[in-house]
C-alpha cells in the first residue's frame, strides 16, 4: 500500500514537470525516463533468467521505423502501439530461434539479429524510398511525447512488479536458476522464455516508437545505436536486474552522466562506464541494490573476537 502511494506521488510529480516550462528539464527528464523504461523492460526478462539479451536496439529502432512510416497517416496513440507490436512481433520470431541458446551465444546472436534489421531497413530505404533518413512532420507536441515516454515507463514498472509476483515470473526464476529442474516441475520454458522475452520487447519498441519524434530525422544508424543496448545493459547491471529501484536509480545516474560528460568529455564518460561494468560483473553480480552492503560493513568493520582470530589462523601457526 506505502509503495503503491510513492508510485502515484512521483507519477504525479513527473507528470506535473512540463509545467515549469523549462525545455533543458524536459530535455533531461525524457532521457531519464527513456532509459528508465528501457532498463526496467530489459530487466523484466533478462533479469530473473540470466539470458544477456542485446536485441534491445533492434526492438527500438523496429519501433522508431513505425512512428517514421506511419505518422503522417495514423493517430499517435495508434503509431505507439504498433511500434510496441512491431517489436514484439519479431521478438517472437526470432525467440523461436535463439531462446534455446545460452550464455555468450545467446548474446552474440541476439546483436547480430539486431544489426541484420539495421542493414535489411538501410537496404529497403535505398531501394524503394532513394534515401536512408526520414524527416518527419506534424509531429507532436513535446509535452504530449514527454507524457506517452512517461506513461510507457511507468507502465514498464507496474508490469515488472505484476509479472514478477506472477506465475509466469516465478517461473522465469526457476528456468534462471536451474531450467532442467524447472521443466521437470511442470514448467513450459520456451512458452515462458516467449513471453517474458516478447513483453520485454514491446516496451522497446513503444519507446522508440515515441522517442523517434525527439530527433526529427532519423536514419537507421541513429536509432539502431549499439550505443542504446549498451547502456541499458549497463543501467541494469550497475542498479541491479533483479529489484525494481536498481534500473531506476541507474537510469537517472547515467542519464546525468551522459548530459554532462558524454558531449564535453566523452572518451572519460565511455572510459567510466567500461570501469563500472568491469566492476559490477566482477564484484557486484547483483548490482548496486542487490549486494549486501550491511554484510558488507560488518565484514569490513566488526572487530574480531579471540575465538575467530584462532580459528582464522594457519593450522600449522595453531598446533606450535
Amino acid at each position: 500500500m506505502k509503495q503503491g502511494a510513492l508510485f502515484l506521488i512521483a507519477a504525479a510529480l513527473l507528470a506535473a514537470l512540463p509545467a515549469l516550462d523549462s525545455p533543458f528539464v524536459l530535455s533531461m527528464a525524457l532521457t531519464c525516463l527513456m532509459y528508465a523504461g528501457l532498463a526496467v523492460s530489459w530487466s523484466m526478462f533478462s533479469g530473473p533468467t540470466g539470458y544477456l539479451s542485446l536485441a534491445t536496439s533492434a526492438f527500438f529502432g523496429l519501433g522508431a521505423y513505425c512512428t517514421a512510416w506511419g505518422l503522417s497517416y495514423l493517430p499517435w496513440p495508434v503509431v505507439v502501439m504498433a511500434g510496441g507490436m512491431a517489436a514484439t512481433l519479431f521478438a517472437f520470431i526470432i525467440g523461436l530461434v535463439v531462446l534455446n541458446l545460452r550464455g555468450a551465444y545467446f548474446a552474440v546472436i541476439t546483436y547480430g539479429l539486431g544489426e541484420l534489421v539495421k542493414h535489411t531497413i538501410t537496404h529497403v530505404e535505398k531501394t524503394y524510398a532513394g534515401t536512408v533518413g526520414r524527416v518527419m512532420n506534424d509531429t507532436p507536441s513535446s509535452d504530449v511525447v514527454y507524457w506517452t515516454v512517461l506513461i510507457i515507463a511507468l507502465l514498464s514498472v507496474y508490469t515488472y512488479v505484476r509479472f514478477g509476483r506472477s506465475r509466469y515470473g516465478h517461473a522465469l526464476r526457476g528456468i534462471g536458476m536451474d531450467e532442467e529442474r524447472a521443466a521437470t516441475l511442470g514448467v513450459n520454458p520456451m512458452r515462458v522464455k516467449l513471453l517474458g522475452f516478447c513483453l520485454s520487447a514491446w516496451f522497446a519498441g513503444a519507446l522508440g516508437a515515441a522517442m523517434a519524434v525527439r530527433w526529427t530525422y532519423i536514419d537507421p544508424h541513429t536509432v539502431f545505436n549499439p550505443f542504446i543496448v549498451f547502456q541499458t545493459v549497463l543501467i541494469s547491471m550497475v542498479g541491479g536486474p533483479l529489484t525494481i529501484g536498481g534500473p531506476l536509480v541507474g537510469a537517472l545516474v547515467f542519464s546525468l552522466l551522459s548530459e554532462f560528460l558524454r558531449l564535453s568529455l566523452p572518451f572519460l564518460y565511455m572510459i567510466l562506464l567500461g570501469v563500472l561494468l568491469i566492476v559490477s560483473v566482477l564484484y557486484l553480480p547483483n548490482g548496486l541494490a542487490g549486494h549486501d552492503w550491511r554484510g558488507l560493513w560488518r565484514r569490513i568493520f566488526r572487530r574480531k573476537t579471540p575465538a575467530e582470530s584462532v580459528t582464522q589462523q594457519p593450522a600449522e601457526q595453531r598446533h606450535e
